[in-house]
This record gives C-alpha cells, sequence and structure tokens, in this order.
C-alpha cells in the first residue's frame, strides 16, 4: 500500500479519536526508521499541554481502531506523542498560533538566493507568511514554497506556563 495512502487512511481514523478527546492531531508519520516501519503521531491540547494519560489513551483506541480496518499493512510500531518544544508547522493554522515566536523555515526553492530562513514569525495568512530574519530582512514566504517549517524555540527566553505531566512520547508497538 501507497505511504500516502496509509497516512491519508490513518489521519480520517485517527482525527476524529483526538477531537473527541479534545486534542489536536498535528501530524500523521509513516516511514521506516531503524529496520522497522514506524507509524507516528503528533497530538497537542490547542492550548498545549497533551498528558501522558491523554496520549496513552489515543494510543490504545487508535491501535484498536486501525486493526480493525485493516489500515496499516504488516507490522508497524505506534508512537502517539506530542509534537515538542520545536514544534512542526504544517499548515496555516500551525502558523497562526506561532505568530510572535522565532521560526525554521526551508523552502523547495531559493527566495533572495536562499533556501533557510530563521527569524520571528510576523504574519500567516492562508497564502504566505511573513518573517523578520536578522539576516535576509523581512521576507514574505508562500506556503505552497515551504518544504519544512518549525518553530525554533529560543532557550534564551523565559518559558511559558509548564504543563502539568507534559511528556514527548508513549509508545506502543502494534504487531
Amino acid at each position: 500500500m501507497d505511504p500516502s495512502a496509509v497516512t491519508q487512511r490513518v489521519w480520517e481514523l485517527a482525527e476524529p479519536l483526538a477531537l473527541a478527546g479534545g486534542l489536536e492531531l498535528v501530524d500523521v508519520q509513516y516511514r521506516p526508521e531503524g529496520g522497522r516501519i514506524v507509524l507516528r503521531l503528533l497530538l497537542d491540547r490547542p492550548e498545549g499541554g497533551v498528558t501522558l494519560d491523554e496520549l496513552t489513551r489515543v494510543s490504545r483506541e487508535l491501535g484498536d481502531l486501525l486493526d480493525a480496518h485493516n489500515a496499516v499493512p504488516g507490522r508497524y510500531q505506534l508512537e502517539c506523542s506530542s509534537p515538542g518544544i520545536n514544534r512542526p508547522l504544517l499548515r496555516a493554522a500551525h502558523y497562526r498560533r506561532a505568530l510572535g515566536e522565532r521560526v525554521w523555515v526551508q523552502t523547495r526553492a531559493p527566495i533572495g538566493g536562499r533556501r533557510r530562513f530563521r527569524g520571528t514569525l510576523e504574519a500567516a495568512t492562508a497564502e504566505e507568511i511573513t518573517l523578520d530574519d536578522p539576516d535576509a530582512g523581512r521576507v514574505a514566504i508562500a506556503l505552497g514554497v515551504i518544504d519544512k517549517a518549525h518553530v525554533d524555540h529560543d532557550f534564551s527566553r523565559p518559558a511559558g506556563p509548564p504543563h502539568a505531566r507534559s511528556v514527548r512520547e508513549a509508545p506502543c508497538s502494534r504487531t
């Protein structure tokens, strides 16, 4: 089965489950890692701070659901994780949430001779983002040309309020 078809099917099954628990499905990744197939879901609360209990619940329920629908061929390892401090930016809503934060962006094609940018995210629409890169200045980047992007946490700035029992990963193997 085509990996993108697996990812799409898992998304269709996982998103309603996440939403029912008050969580946001940030990303679904399906790929080989270290000689095994890993199905990784990144989940968060809209306000941040997903808990180990929430990730464990989704992992158990989703594992049963995936098996019942034969959504993933063969053996795989299911991992449910938070997106972490350097949260990936994949959709327009992710960029809007990151306004005012430092972000790292890589484009598919050069913009002004560069493909990598790091700076403060100043604006985000459904079509493009604008960031202030100390080296490149103010740069507008169409969402369609972005290859990869994530929040680039600035450890010199004070962190926001800590979240109770926040975790990075709760693995659950499925065979």
